[in-house]
């Protein structure tokens, strides 16, 4: 159960409410390509605007570096907002000063002012006193519902909590309430599929599911020194040679859960190699395991050499048919899965189609999850790499939850305090 204070719990009628919402939406040629983010934060302003509320939200967006970038307004989010709510949104062009206190205190019962930018000032990022002092300054409540960019002790995630009355929206809630719960009480057996791109990005959690889930497997580059480790060569594959003790370590600490309980590690049998990134690239698959396709299909001898290893040009980019079935078929004997990191390069489109040369593996974890191939586990998806590619398919609605928040989910995940979660109110 969510231990702070929610919008649920306060006086909040008729205030003037700070709301900080995570806008962070991906951008092209100043239009929206994805409103994602922006839809999961409409239970909170519909429940604040309930409360005839005088209702000012602020986020960023991107990395302006302190620096005012027109490309990075918040202004096409202010048109957006609108036209999700079907009412007005005011927008104002800074996020503190005389300005904003003008349009702060022209607001009503029940309208919605979008401020500018936070990052237009370093002063955010710093959590600088006084920049959070004037933020908070023409509000009476603050309501945290950033879930995306409550792991950052930020001005508008906890500086502006020594000023203000501070609890937290629908979407927070739900986020530390949905990720908590799969972590520390999960529907058995749990299985977690990790991808991305290095092992030292995902060490924590990693290890942290090799002590708790039932299946843990492990794709994408961040799998490429667990190969190394077990003795492949991966050619030109993304790779930092420093991660491949860690991965001997890890495959260590693996083995010896698995002879504790019932724990399966599983690292690629095979892959898609290349000799570069692109759409019309050549591809062939390359299985490290010698002869567990001869073994299925009845091939008559031992698979050729050129078939179980790169070539000298060639780099993993994606895990193999094999290795994707063996992952689904994991999937459906599991009752919960999280799934946080791609499988391969997920960014290059196909020639027909947004499912690329690199995307295969993905794929067939996707149908896993969202049912296609029988049973759906609850499902739990985490990771900027792999939020954003769903974002993009537009297949959201088929998990159980996407979360919105990257960073943030991952460090849930690993058992982290968020400094903006912690920063608010107790539950009385």
């Amino acid at each position: 159960m969510f231990y702070k204070q929610t919008i649920r719990d306060i006086d909040l009628e008729g205030k003037t409410v700070l709301l900080r919402a995570d806008y962070n939406v991906p951008l092209s040629s100043g239009k929206i390509t994805d409103d994602y983010r922006i839809r999961q934060s409409l239970p909170t302003i519909e429940y604040l605007l309930s409360k005839n509320v005088k209702l000012i939200i602020c986020s960023h967006l991107g990395r302006p570096d302190g620096k005012v970038n027109k490309e990075l307004s918040l202004a096409p989010i202010a048109k957006k907002l609108e036209k999700l709510l079907g009412k007005k949104v005011e927008f104002v062009d800074d996020c503190i000063g005389v300005k904003v206190k003008k349009a702060a205190n022209a607001l009503k019962g029940k309208d919605i002012l979008l401020l500018e930018n936070l990052r237009f000032y370093l002063q955010e990022e710093k959590n600088d006193k006084n920049f959070a002092k004037s933020l908070s300054s023409i509000a009476e409540v603050f309501v945290q519902d950033g879930f995306g960019v409550v792991h950052r002790a930020h001005a508008s995630t906890e500086g502006v909590t020594h000023f203000l009355p501070s609890v937290s929206g629908l979407l927070l809630e739900k986020e530390v309430d949905v990720i908590t719960n799969v972590m520390e009480n999960p529907q058995r057996p749990l299985m977690a599929i990790v991808g991305g791109a290095k092992i030292e990005d995902k060490i924590e959690i990693i290890k942290r599911f090799i002590k708790i889930a039932d299946f843990l497997a492990v794709g994408g580059a961040l799998a490429n020194p667990f190969l190394v480790a077990k003795g492949v060569d991966v050619k030109q594959s993304l790779m930092d040679k420093s991660e491949v003790q860690t991965a001997k370590e890890v495959l260590k600490e693996a083995n010896a859960e698995s002879k504790l309980r019932n724990f399966v590690f599983s690292v690629p049998h095979d892959s898609v190699v290349a000799t570069k990134i692109d759409k019309t690239a050549r591809t062939r698959i390359v299985d490290f395991s010698s002869n567990s396709f001869a073994d299925i299909i009845n091939y008559p001898g031992r698979v050729p050499e050129s078939e179980t290893k790169l070539n000298a040009a060639e780099k993993i980019l994606d895990i193999g048919p094999f290795s994707a079935s063996f992952i689904a078929g994991a999937v459906q004997l599991s009752a919960t899965v999280v799934w946080n990191g791609t499988m391969g390069v997920t960014e290059i489109d196909g020639l027909q189609g947004p499912i690329g040369p690199f995307s295969h593996g993905t794929q067939t974890v996707i149908e896993a999850l969202v049912g296609d191939l029988g049973h759906k586990p609850f499902s739990l998806v985490g990771g900027g790499d792999t939020v954003g590619y769903v974002e993009k398919r537009k297949i959201m609605d088929g998990f159980d939850h996407v979360s919105t928040g990257g960073g943030a989910s991952l460090e849930l995940i690993c058992g982290h305090k968020l400094p903006g979660v912690e920063a608010l109110m107790d539950k009385i």
